[in-house]
């Protein structure tokens, strides 16, 4: 199909009883496609915003823009749901939205993402040649599942219920450069596998009758296989009072998603997105022994800016973390383990919020 094919349009899904005279399929399902986007309201292909354009009653002419404009949104938001479910670098959590998280003012929206991994450097720092830089390499990655269900309470699909899955793996590495004993910086690079799918419950009498031809749009019931490149750099330095440590980070990313193996011939991602992390940890020795083990306590607070298709596709602009933990402290006393305890999260951004807990644990290899 060319995004620039001229000519009126002429096609609609309709909740009345109308049949699309016949005519070849394919070029059912291209003026069809056509005739949405000509709605003036973009699809957002993943189904969980496939109510904002439905109530299309005109007819209308296409244009490359348009053409253009749904494509974006079906790969911006995929793309965003890869990113968050399967980088380390975003908080898992569990998440509620009533409207904009999910793009739909009137569908309600719950979102849970669980992720195992993280990022870490490798020995001692050693002599980089004969600079007074030292280095030591660092390891970052990451296993990732996604699951989001999304109750529609709109207009003809008033009822329906979506629910999209990813899953993602990641891993790569790069090395620390100390500049002193305080400032230093990471540039790293890694691969992000991700797999996504969406399952479409209709029970709306709008849907049941046009379900097949969403399908065949690959509007609904569509899975895909995306990879994701991401250089990012941790620029940290630290700061210490008494015994308490506090480490300042900075941590921009970048992130160019493709996709293949997908479900249906319009389903394309090609994007990319940007996340700018900010961070203040605290670490604050108690004094205190349990099992042997000195009692910790501290955690942080990390603000979290989006932008490209992470941020269009999730329509948030930001998200804040504030985490809690506390600790018993086994550095030198078990191997490459520096603390293990419990803590928690509470994560907020300007249309949705969430919170996560769980094992807080830090190695030193």
């Amino acid at each position: 199909m060319k995004a620039g094919s001229p000519g009126a349009v002429a096609v609609r899904l309709s909740s009345q009883d109308e049949e699309i005279p016949g005519r070849k399929a394919r070029a059912v399902r291209e003026s069809q496609l056509r005739g949405l986007a000509a709605s003036g309201r973009v699809i957002a292909a993943v189904g969980w915003v496939f109510f904002g354009v439905l109530p299309f009653r005109t007819y209308g002419q296409i244009t490359p823009a348009d053409m253009t404009q749904v494509r974006d949104a079906t790969g911006n938001r995929i793309e965003a749901l890869t990113i968050l479910g399967g980088d380390y670098g975003l908080a898992a959590a569990n998440f509620r939205s009533t409207g904009n998280f999910t793009l739909g003012e009137t569908a309600d929206a719950t979102l849970g993402i669980t992720k195992f991994g993280g990022a870490g450097d490798i020995g001692d720092p050693q002599p980089l040649a004969s600079l007074p830089v030292g280095w030591q390499p660092r390891l970052q990655g990451n296993m990732g599942y996604l699951d989001g269900t999304q109750h529609l309470h709109s207009g003809l699909l008033e009822g329906d219920v979506t629910e999209i899955k990813s899953y993602g793996i990641e891993f790569g590495g790069g090395a620390r450069f100390w500049m002193n004993d305080r400032l230093s910086f990471a540039p790293t690079l890694m691969g992000l596998y991700g797999h996504t799918w969406e399952t479409y419950t209709a029970n709306s009498a709008f849907m049941r009758k046009n379900f097949t031809t969403a399908t065949e749009l690959g509007l609904i019931n569509f899975s895909v296989d995306t990879w994701t490149i991401i250089p990012r750099v941790n620029i940290q330095y630290l700061l210490t009072w008494d015994r308490t440590l506090i480490a300042l980070s900075s941590e921009p990313a970048y992130y160019h998603t493709g996709s293949f193996n997908g479900s249906n011939p319009y389903l394309h991602v090609n994007g990319d997105s940007a996340t700018w992390a900010n961070t203040v940890d605290v670490d604050i020795p108690l004094g205190v022994s349990l099992f042997g083990h000195e009692l910790h306590t501290g955690g942080y607070y990390r603000w979290t800016g989006l932008y490209g298709s992470l941020r269009s596709g999730l329509n948030e602009s930001s998200l804040s973390e504030v985490h809690g933990r506390i600790v018993l402290d086994f550095l030198n006393q078990l191997w490459k383990v520096q603390w293990i305890g419990i803590g928690a999260s509470y994560l907020f951004g300007p249309t949705v919020s969430g919170w996560s807990a769980g094992i807080d644990a830090t190695f030193r290899f």
